[in-house]
Order: C-alpha cells, then sequence, then structure tokens
C-alpha cells in the first residue's frame, strides 16, 4: 500500500481543506470538524468534537424559527433518505449572525453497507454586499464604526442614486427599514458593547439575507435600512419574511449567556413618480409606525441628519 493511502494521511488532508467537512455520528455528535469548517462558522475544534449540533451552542444554527433542524437538516436528511442531499442553508456563526452556505451531505457506509453516520462539506456563498464595504474616498470614510455598513450620509446618496435611475429609465426598487425594538432594555441590562455586538450580527444578517446588488446601511442608532436593487412589490413580503425569521434568530453570546436581538419590526415602500428622498423616507417612516401600532414620528430631520446615538 502506497505511504499515501495511510488513513491517517487523508484524515489529515481532509482537516487541513478550507472547504468545510463535518463528519457526524448516527447522533449527530461530531467527529472531525476541518480548518475549514473552523474560518467559516469561527468554532474551533475544541469548541465542537463531540457535541451535537442539537445542543445549545448552536452549531449550526439558532433554534428559534430554525431552518435547518431536525428533518430539514441536510445531515439528517442524508441518512434518513439513504442518499446524497445537495442545499443552501445558514449556518450559524459564533459571531451570532447567519453565515449563507451550500452544503452536500451524503451517508456514511461501514464495510456492510450499513448507514453509521453522515459527512457533509460545504462553502460560504457570497452574499455581503459589496455596496456597503469599502466605501472611501480619500480620507473619510463611508462606513459605520459600530456596525461595519454603509452609514446614514451613504444611504441618502444610494437613495438618490436609486431614485434618479427610477425617474429616468423606471428601474424598480425597494426600501425597507428594520428597527429594533429593545435597544434601551438591552443597554440597560448589559451595556453599551452588547449594544454595538447585537447591532453588528443584525447589520451581518441583513447583508447575507439580501443580494450582492442591495445596500444595506445603519439609519439611526435602533434603525437599518436596505435598498432592494430590481425588487418589485410581489416579490417585498417573501423578502421581509426571510430578514425576519433571520434577524430574530441572530444571537451573540455575553458573559456566559445567550443574548438575542430580540423583536423587531419592518417598515417598506416603493418609489413612486415625483419622489424625493424625504418623501420616500417619510413613507418607509409611516410603514414603520405602522408596523409598531404608533402615530408616525417627524422624520424630517432624519432624512437629512442622523440620529445621534441616546446615551
Amino acid at each position: 500500500m502506497s505511504a499515501i493511502q495511510d488513513p491517517e494521511i487523508y484524515r489529515t488532508v481532509l482537516e487541513s481543506m478550507q472547504t468545510g467537512v463535518c463528519v457526524v455520528d448516527l447522533e449527530n455528535k461530531i467527529l472531525l470538524w476541518n480548518d475549514g469548517a473552523e474560518r467559516i462558522t469561527g468554532y474551533l475544534r475544541h469548541e465542537v468534537m463531540g457535541r451535537s449540533c442539537q445542543e445549545n451552542f448552536q452549531q449550526h444554527c439558532s433554534h428559534r424559527k430554525c431552518e435547518s433542524c431536525a428533518e430539514r437538516c441536510p445531515l439528517a436528511a442524508a441518512v434518513h433518505n439513504a442518499r446524497p442531499v445537495e442545499a443552501s442553508a445558514f449556518l450559524h456563526h459564533k459571531a451570532g449572525h447567519r453565515t449563507p452556505v451550500h452544503i452536500w451531505a451524503a451517508p456514511v457506509r461501514d464495510q456492510h453497507g450499513s448507514i453509521i453516520g453522515a459527512a457533509q462539506s460545504f462553502e460560504r456563498l457570497r452574499a455581503a454586499s459589496s455596496a456597503s464595504g469599502g466605501l472611501r474616498t480619500g480620507d473619510h470614510t463611508w462606513l459605520d464604526e459600530a456596525t461595519g455598513v454603509a452609514n446614514h450620509a451613504m444611504m441618502q446618496s444610494h437613495l438618490r442614486e436609486a431614485l434618479s435611475t427610477f425617474t429616468e429609465m423606471q428601474v424598480p426598487f425597494g426600501v425597507i427599514c428594520v428597527r429594533l425594538d429593545e435597544v434601551e432594555g438591552l443597554r440597560a441590562k448589559y451595556g453599551q458593547e452588547a449594544v454595538y455586538s447585537i447591532l453588528r450580527v443584525v447589520a451581518q444578517t441583513l447583508e447575507c439575507a439580501l443580494r450582492p446588488t442591495d445596500y444595506v446601511g445603519h439609519w439611526s442608532e435602533d434603525q437599518f435600512l436596505a435598498i432592494l436593487t430590481g425588487c418589485s412589490e410581489v416579490g417585498l413580503p417573501a423578502v421581509c419574511e426571510r430578514v425576519h425569521k433571520m434577524i430574530a434568530s441572530g444571537s451573540i453570546e455575553w458573559w456566559g449567556g445567550e443574548v438575542f436581538a430580540g423583536m423587531i419590526a419592518m417598515g417598506k415602500a416603493f418609489p413612486q413618480s415625483g419622489d424625493s428622498v424625504e418623501t420616500l423616507v417619510a413613507r418607509v417612516r409611516q410603514s414603520l409606525a405602522e408596523a409598531c401600532n404608533s402615530q408616525p414620528a417627524d422624520w424630517a430631520a432624519v432624512a437629512s441628519t442622523r440620529e445621534e446615538p441616546k446615551g
């Protein structure tokens, strides 16, 4: 037998690959977790080996409105159906956000053909909006320091550009605003650094939920704005539902506990003939106020001046 056929050589090769590789037994306990899996998920080997993805450390997902557990999990499906499975899903990153991946899972059989476990490989899908990153002109940054996505001024610029394209060429787009309802409560209970961490998780989750051609920005302390390029009114509800479910399952680990982003509200609007940034944003705010079951606030100042964080 050639030296390269040594099983330990095979294992070393698998462990060093940058594609994520995970092997589990029939109890879903992780037996192999390679360099690629560490890179994509943020979880190191010693944190996952011998543990199950169904444990509360949430290796693969969040159990709140989970999209990849139980019968829908590719690993479970591969074992149950006794055949390979291919799927796109979201893995729960150690930092708290959801990471879009493409997964290939297959049952593992012993020498007698009996299924003894499952293996999956996964690659991160490109989901972060390139429009939200690397926004620098000279010495001035257009990125929000707290979240890493576009700041308020940059989102206003994107809105003006989208409205101009809509007026000249009738290219549709949608605007959604996501508001976190429990920022003050999170700050009072856990402190400002925890709030910053939650905001970063929400920002990354938004980028992962949308397309590379969409724009995501931090609009005010507890609000994010997204511009959905080419989005129709028919397709918007599905986008909002996906965004809501993903943000609701986002969390951070904080002093040994798990902190969720909490309840969110979403407002939305589409451009109309003769719209300005101010009128479009006002309709988004009206929609958000209705979603919150409250009276709309005056957003005239917010449309031109970013709200300063409270506290």
